[in-house]
């Protein structure tokens, strides 16, 4: 029921008023615009309606001074004995909501009460939707990080970087419309494992956030983990049965927030840090930051479910492309295999003379490359890996990659091989 608060220094008023309105909503009544001060700090009513003639504080003043105490918009509206368009003209300058004259008839104050309270009503809903994501219910990315930031400027807890493991073989395998299935019963699982006074959202695609109040023991962290990663199994069965392989699982990084960093930018690259971590040591687990260890379990059935994990999805024409960490990796697998198996392995390496051209090769460089050739940059540098390649065949390869640029960018490229040996 909608709280309304009724000012005037006139008891017969007052009590006619509160009289029409007590038949629909809550009423509470002040004689002065001091009392209705502090009235409204304690009850906090939906509406004010105010005379606009008081000793003191007037109808205007006491709408000035709700405003800045609240800091938000107050719906207010005045009313008032005087027959001139002076007093209603000035009150909706001052941003009343409406205005009524002396005496009212019962009908009229209802109605136009209930119209405030109703588009009250409707820009609430506007505001509610606005903040939430819509397939999962949560909040959605700007307003999760808005909302937890204000909370960390009041409240220790820990913030915690959710993500789904192997979740695109579900849209791969499946199809979008069980992958979205499967995200609707997940936000489900993270509505569980969090209390009415904790937030939680979704930051995009199978990555979700949570801050939970006043949260500081690991133990804690670690039974959620597991509740999400049993439990996601359990859904994601029943949704496709009980035969699917998919390595389904959930990984969580934390971090504890205390009163020397509560900065949301830095807490959030700290849990997505810790993210990363566990996604690097396992999946299907815990991660704190800063903590030495961390709860880790790849649940993998089989070599089927592995090889699932390791598949490149959606494989795309051209050189494939890696980090260049994964480049060293690779690379060093290469020399083993040349070593035990005399495999021919080039490797390449282009050298453009401005950072305005590195889209433009690396697109030239992918597409006149094998897919079974490996692709890295670092800076303006290109490395290639030519696999089971001589050295006339790498020629054929650079005339190939160079016919496909301007030649005046040609001119310019620095290029270098060796055969690994």
């Amino acid at each position: 029921m909608s709280k309304i608060l009724v000012v005037d220094d006139e008891e017969m008023m007052l009590m006619m008023a509160r009289h029409i309105l007590s038949s629909k909503y809550e009423v509470v009544t002040a004689t002065t615009g001091v009392e209705a001060i502090e009235i409204f700090k304690e009850e906090q009513p939906d509406m004010v309606l105010s005379d606009l003639m008081m000793p003191e504080i007037d109808g205007y003043e006491l709408h000035r001074i709700l405003q800045e105490q609240s800091g938000v918009t107050i719906p207010m509206m005045f009313m008032s004995a005087n027959e001139g368009d002076e007093s209603e003209t000035k009150s909706f300058e001052v941003g009343a909501a409406d205005y009524i004259h002396k005496p009212f008839k019962p009908d009229v104050l209802l109605r136009r009460v209930g119209n405030i309270l109703d588009n009250l009503d409707k820009l609430h809903k506007l505001e509610v939707a606005a903040s939430i994501d819509t397939l999962t219910g949560l909040l959605n990315k700007a307003t999760a990080q808005k909302e937890i930031a204000e909370c960390l400027k009041t409240s220790l807890g820990a913030l915690l970087m959710i993500d789904l493991d192997s979740f695109k073989l579900v849209n791969d395998i499946y199809g979008h419309a069980m992958g979205d299935k499967i995200l609707i019963r997940f936000a489900e699982l993270i509505r569980k494992i969090i209390r009415e006074n904790d937030l939680a959202g979704r930051m995009g695609g199978d990555e979700f956030i949570a801050f939970l109040q006043g949260v500081n023991n690991e133990k804690i962290l670690h039974y959620k983990a597991v509740f999400l990663n049993e439990q996601i199994l359990i859904v994601a069965k029943k949704l496709m049965g009980s035969n699917m392989q998919i390595p389904l699982g959930v990984s969580v990084g934390a971090v504890f927030v205390t009163d020397e960093g509560k900065d949301f930018l830095s807490l959030y690259k700290k849990a997505d840090g810790a993210l990363y971590d566990v996604k690097q040591h396992g999946k299907h687990g815990l991660a704190i930051f800063g903590a030495r260890d961390h709860s880790k379990n790849l649940s993998v059935e089989g070599l089927s479910q592995l090889r699932m994990i390791l598949e490149e999805r959606n494989k795309k024409s051209g050189a494939y492309v890696v980090d260049f960490e994964t480049f060293k990796k690779i690379y060093q697998l290469m020399v083993r295999m040349v070593d035990n198996y005399k495999k021919g392995v080039m490797i390449m390496q282009f050298t453009i003379p401005t950072d305005n051209e590195k889209e433009e090769f690396a697109d030239v460089l992918v597409r006149s490359l094998r897919c079974s050739d490996c692709v890295s940059q670092s800076g303006r540098k290109f490395f290639v890996l030519l696999m089971e390649a001589t050295e006339s065949e790498s020629d054929i390869v650079r005339d190939r990659i160079f016919s496909r640029c301007r030649k005046s960018l040609v001119d310019k490229i620095s290029f270098e091989r060796e055969k690994i040996s």
